[in-house]
């Protein structure tokens, strides 16, 4: 199991604003979205296999958040364009947020020491925040199991 994030964040807390670039070049802000839950995922890297499952598993389920009137937004540090290429290959209905400078991901806490094989890197841990209509944290998830974690997203709004 990989080592969990230490998050300074907590359930309570306001959710920290961001601005960023969507897949189709839109800017979304966490201000505009007041009002709805929003599910700000997180992930390492588009087109890696757990990302992949994690990604597939909030589409086939995104009729249901959808229903519940939730925003499903999936953020990494890779530019738009990997983002737009993983979009269209898994054909993902939700936007992906690119944050090369890394804003969002410090701001949450999600960026850190990682290690693959023995190898220590820097790099984005996969964690999900639930924030409720009300622009605070209800609901965090600091460890993620890629093809089941749509659903117990689902199950907590």
């Amino acid at each position: 199991m990989p080592k969990e994030p230490t998050l300074s964040l907590k359930p309570g807390d306001p959710a920290p604003s961001f601005s960023a670039t969507a897949t189709d070049g839109s800017t979304i802000t966490l201000s505009a979205l007041k009002g709805k839950p929003v599910i700000l995922y997180f992930y390492p890297r588009d087109d890696t296999p757990g990302c992949t499952k994690e990604a597939c598993a909030f589409r086939d389920a995104y009729a249901d958040f959808r229903q519940k009137g939730a925003v499903v937004l999936g953020v990494s540090t890779d530019p738009v364009k990997a983002h737009v290429k993983f979009t269209d290959k898994f054909k993902l209905p939700f936007p992906l947020l690119a944050d090369e400078d890394k804003a969002i991901v410090t701001a949450y806490g999600v960026w850190g020491e990682k290690s693959f094989m023995g190898r220590k890197f820097m790099g984005t841990h996969r964690v999900t925040f639930l924030i409720g209509a009300d622009g605070r944290i209800k609901h965090i998830w600091p460890t993620v199991k890629p093809e089941a974690h749509a659903a117990e997203v689902l199950a907590a709004l």
